[in-house]
């Protein structure tokens, strides 16, 4: 929800000379009318047609003139349900003015300003609103292109009751409209034993882990007797209660290829956007786990967002909303960032056609016992037209790099044009670390 400041649509009065622009095609036919009429009249010395002229060019004037005088003060209040919405599906945007003040309005004719991509500007018409009242009108917005648009400001439009003239007004509020990448369902890893952080304690299956593995410390003056882990007390010979549950901070981090050079395809039918689709689900998925994310391209690396199972995944999305091939040639910051911290929990990489340098950097984040996962897309799929050559060589690139990778204990699978993101998800995850997951590989350059 948002709201723009009190505006005054038709506060303040306009000199008449400043405001002819503000006549309509019809306002400006009367007054050349009326003049010319005037002007014929005195050359001619006709009475009956100086009064003419006079009705023509009075009518218009004083219709600017009286348009121009009204002082309305009216308030705007926008709604956007939901403000992030997957590409492809609806939101509805509510608009409420309030008539500030006693004076009833004209009919007012009302448009919000949308981005192309939205589809053309709504535009309504405002019954004349009494004094101290509200007015509410809906709207829905679609768009299957992602990205963070702008709604408004609204603009308002007063007009006589001869359409002689028209008064324009703008508010100023501006709100955002957030469309996000396709997101799927998908199924598979529960984030065992993917732990990171400084908690002392975890909720333990005791039937796995038994009761001695309760964390304690020695008893303290005011601890309550309650909490007294009388097992450990008699094996240390000293009193021993148990730690307060601290939940340790589930990490993953989202390794996204925005190189040009990685990706094949145009617009929504590109691999570029399949792997943006990819990892906004697996953002969503994890989040729904409650870990901690941070998405990580060529030249950027988010925040880490809070674990949650509602808005976990907000952060992630919103930066996937805008994400645009832009990156340089290489991987190698981004490689550098995750290799710095030792991948920092849990990594997904989605990766395009990628250097063989940064994969076996990559790797070694597979021996230091971090839980990785990764998608290579088959970008040949997504284009046609390329040299037998260059596919037998983009190939044998990627088999290697699934090689390498496996060999450090990643789970490696690939993706084609052909294949959904949860199919490939399950894929990755049932394979397990190193494993040679069974696929059908489609033939090389064959796009849908």
């Amino acid at each position: 929800m948002s709201s723009a400041q009190p505006s005054s649509p038709g506060a303040g009065v306009r000199s008449v000379s400043g405001s002819l622009s503000a006549l309509t095609m019809r306002g400006r036919s009367f007054l050349a009318a009326g003049l010319t009429a005037v002007v014929c009249a005195v050359v001619l010395d006709q009475r009956d047609l100086l009064r003419v002229g006079v009705l023509l060019s009075v009518v218009p004037l004083g219709a600017l003139l009286t348009t121009s005088r009204y002082r309305y003060r009216l308030a705007l209040k926008r709604t956007i349900a939901p403000v992030r919405v997957v590409a492809g599906t609806t939101a509805r945007v509510g608009l409420e003015l309030e008539n500030l003040t006693r004076i009833p309005t004209r009919v007012l004719l009302a448009e919000d300003r949308v981005p192309y991509a939205l589809g053309p500007s709504p535009r309504f018409v405002i019954a004349r609103l009494p004094g101290r009242r509200r007015a509410a009108v809906t709207y829905t917005l679609r768009s299957e292109v992602r990205g963070r648009y702008a709604l408004g400001p609204l603009r308002l439009r007063l007009t006589d009751a001869f359409g002689m003239c028209e008064v324009t007004r703008s508010f100023t509020g501006v709100d955002r409209l957030v469309v996000v990448p396709k997101v799927y369902p998908l199924a598979g890893t529960d984030g065992s034993g993917q732990w990171s952080g400084t908690g002392e304690s975890l909720t333990r299956n005791a039937a796995a882990s038994g009761e001695d593995d309760v964390a304690t410390r020695e008893y303290r003056y005011g601890d309550d007797l309650r909490r007294v882990h009388w097992r450990s007390t008699a094996r240390r010979g000293e009193l021993m209660v148990r730690r307060d549950e601290q939940p340790r901070q589930m990490r993953a981090t989202i390794l996204l290829d925005t190189r040009t050079v990685g990706h094949r395809g145009d617009g929504p039918g590109s691999s570029f956007e399949w792997a943006v689709s990819a990892a906004a689900s697996v953002a969503v998925h994890l989040a729904g786990q409650r870990y901690g994310m941070r998405l990580l391209t060529d030249d950027a690396t988010g925040g880490w967002t809070t674990p949650s199972t509602t808005e976990g995944a907000g952060g992630v999305l919103d930066d996937l909303a805008v994400v645009r091939l832009a990156g340089p040639g290489s991987l190698a910051e981004a490689v550098t960032t995750l290799t710095r911290t030792g991948g920092d929990g849990m990594v997904v990489a989605i990766l395009g056609d990628a250097g063989q340098d940064e994969v076996e950097a990559l790797a070694m984040l597979g021996r230091h016992g971090a839980r990785c996962v990764a998608v290579l897309l088959r970008t040949p799929e997504w284009s046609s037209g390329m040299p037998e050559r260059r596919l037998d060589k983009l190939a044998h690139s990627r088999e290697h790099n699934a090689e390498v990778l496996r060999a450090t204990g990643w789970s490696v699978a690939e993706a084609g044009a052909a294949d959904s993101v949860p199919d490939v998800w399950s894929r990755v995850t049932a394979a397990g670390p190193g494993a040679r997951p069974r696929m059908t590989l489609l033939p090389q350059g064959g796009g849908t």
